[in-house]
């Protein structure tokens, strides 16, 4: 008859000190485990006495370089918020968000200069663009007559692309920066 092979003495001692061993072990695999866990990361706040984080609904983040661009109803309605990560502060967005609008789906470029998103304005979904520059705000879809929504933008800020109901399905469709469509098949970019 063959019997299981047993423990190590080591590991196991029978001796009055085996528990004190057991308890050794017991931490070290505890300590271990605890390096392996994820750490939250708190954000300073600026001069403002705003942050990334807040006590509200804070949704869709996306990041690009030094930003993150996200959706928060900290401010009462769905808005679109902006944190710079080496200033360590929100950055003011001027014209772009409105009390009659629901926003979703940010999207922004490396550089910052240029966020796209889905808008709803009285249950009429658009494609938007913001420049930061000239802090101008553009309805990119404003003549497409379809829901519209999930918009990116290319690296380079000159290609916008979305989903668009126009055709009775989800189709992807494509933009140049201006609102005007690009035909994805004679006309890549």
């Amino acid at each position: 008859m063959l019997s299981a092979p047993s423990a190590p003495s080591s590991l196991f001692p029978s001796q009055p000190h085996a528990s004190v061993n057991r308890l050794l072990l017991l931490l070290l695999c505890s300590s271990i485990l605890q390096g392996c866990s994820p750490q939250a990361v708190n954000f300073p706040f600026d001069p403002g006495g705003r942050s990334l984080n807040s006590n509200f609904s804070d949704l869709q983040p996306r990041i690009s370089g030094r930003y993150v661009v996200f959706v928060s109803d900290r401010s009462g309605s769905q808005d679109l918020y902006l944190y710079d990560m080496v200033m360590h502060s929100l950055v003011d967005l001027p014209g772009l968000n409105a009390i009659d609008m629901i926003v979703s789906s940010p999207g922004i470029l490396k550089d910052g200069r240029l966020i796209v998103f889905a808008g709803s304005r009285e249950g009429r979904s658009s494609i938007y663009l913001y420049d930061r520059t000239t802090r101008q705000l553009r309805n990119l879809t404003e003549n497409l007559r379809a829901e519209v929504r999930n918009p990116t933008i290319t690296a380079d800020g000159n290609t916008i692309a979305f989903e668009s109901s126009a055709n009775g399905q989800w189709d992807v469709v494509l933009y140049d920066q201006d609102g005007q469509p690009l035909d994805a098949l004679t006309n890549p970019r």
